[in-house]
């Protein structure tokens, strides 16, 4: 039997210039001259992916911080340890980021910095004979901290800071904690019990870790009403721990009458991973000017691009404003 095939002289085509099109040559990306700035490098990247995105977050940061918004920022211990701090204290000191939301490592990361100026041990080599983990230090100092917190009430983050700067650490000028509680910005730690070096250690009280970290939980639920109606939060390398708070967040403030819409909410990391997609990203997200991203790459690269895209956002703002 004689196969069909179909007569392609009878297909219906379109001609270019009215074919509708995602990708248009004025969201080529344009070569700078050099000695650019850098929001001039900013501006030279194309108009697509995950360079719109960056533009649309930085902007909406900005944005953010002129309406008095909520801008959170939650980061995973791998940003610490791989030498950002600074860059996020530019932001607190700025007035740009108004609350920070670290892990247990994260916490542990900024101490051992601000302490010694050094941190991250080889885990692999360490593990072999049970050493990994057994710094004295940053066991006595971190659990001192929090049960003295405790015993106050207060939260992990605002106990390990405030001892931070009162005790003065040789570099605790490099402290996102020691900079929050000195500038009194809500910086809060979500502890799962049994993952942090410090929970091996004789000194370890799990009550008042939980005591402690629960009332840091309750201060970043304070937070989150503040994302309302264009406020911004930002996720950078926390893969389980902090998704999973801020969505726990989000439910009890709209469970208690208080909306949480139209925010911006962005996830870095250098791999996508579930939580933070559907947690950050997807989930949270209500109102018809709410927008999730993620943006993929290394965290020593994108943080300081978002970073500097802002600073010099508001610079330039201030210049011409």
């Amino acid at each position: 039997m004689k196969k069909s095939f179909p007569n392609l002289k009878q297909l219906k085509r379109v001609s270019l210039k009215v074919r509708k099109s995602q990708f248009r040559q004025e969201n080529i990306a344009r070569v700078a001259p050099h000695g650019l700035s850098f929001s001039e490098f900013l501006g030279s990247l194309p108009e697509v992916l995950a360079a719109r995105d960056l533009h649309y977050l930085i902007d909406s940061v900005i944005k953010a911080r002129k309406k008095k918004k909520t801008v959170l920022l939650m980061c995973g211990a791998h940003v610490i340890k791989c030498g950002l701090s600074r860059f996020i204290i530019e932001l607190l000191e700025k007035n740009i980021v108004t609350a920070i939301a670290l892990n247990g490592a994260g916490a542990i990361h900024d101490f051992e910095l601000s302490y010694a100026g050094a941190t991250s041990e080889h885990v692999a080599s360490a593990i072999q004979d049970g050493a990994f983990g057994m710094s004295i230090e940053t066991s006595r100092f971190l659990n001192q901290a929090v049960r003295k917190g405790a015993q106050k009430g207060e939260g992990m983050g605002y106990a390990i800071g405030r001892m931070i700067h009162t005790k003065k650490l040789p570099y605790r000028d490099i402290s996102l904690l020691g900079c929050a509680y000195r500038r009194q910005v809500p910086a809060t730690v979500h502890v799962a019990l049994g993952t942090d070096i410090i929970h091996q250690h004789p000194e370890c009280d799990g009550a008042s870790i939980g005591a402690a970290s629960l009332r840091d939980f309750h201060i970043l639920c304070a937070q989150v009403p503040g994302l309302n109606e264009g406020g911004v939060v930002i996720n950078f390398g926390s893969a389980v721990i902090l998704p999973e708070v801020f969505l726990k967040a989000v439910s009890i403030s709209r469970n208690l009458g208080r909306p949480v819409r139209n925010f911006t909410a962005a996830d870095f990391d250098m791999l996508r991973q579930y939580r933070p997609t559907e947690n950050i990203v997807r989930r949270p997200l209500s109102g018809p000017r709410a927008r999730g991203m993620s943006i993929t790459g290394h965290h020593e690269i994108m943080l300081p691009l978002f970073a500097y895209g802002i600073l010099e956002a508001m610079e330039k703002g201030r210049r011409h404003g």
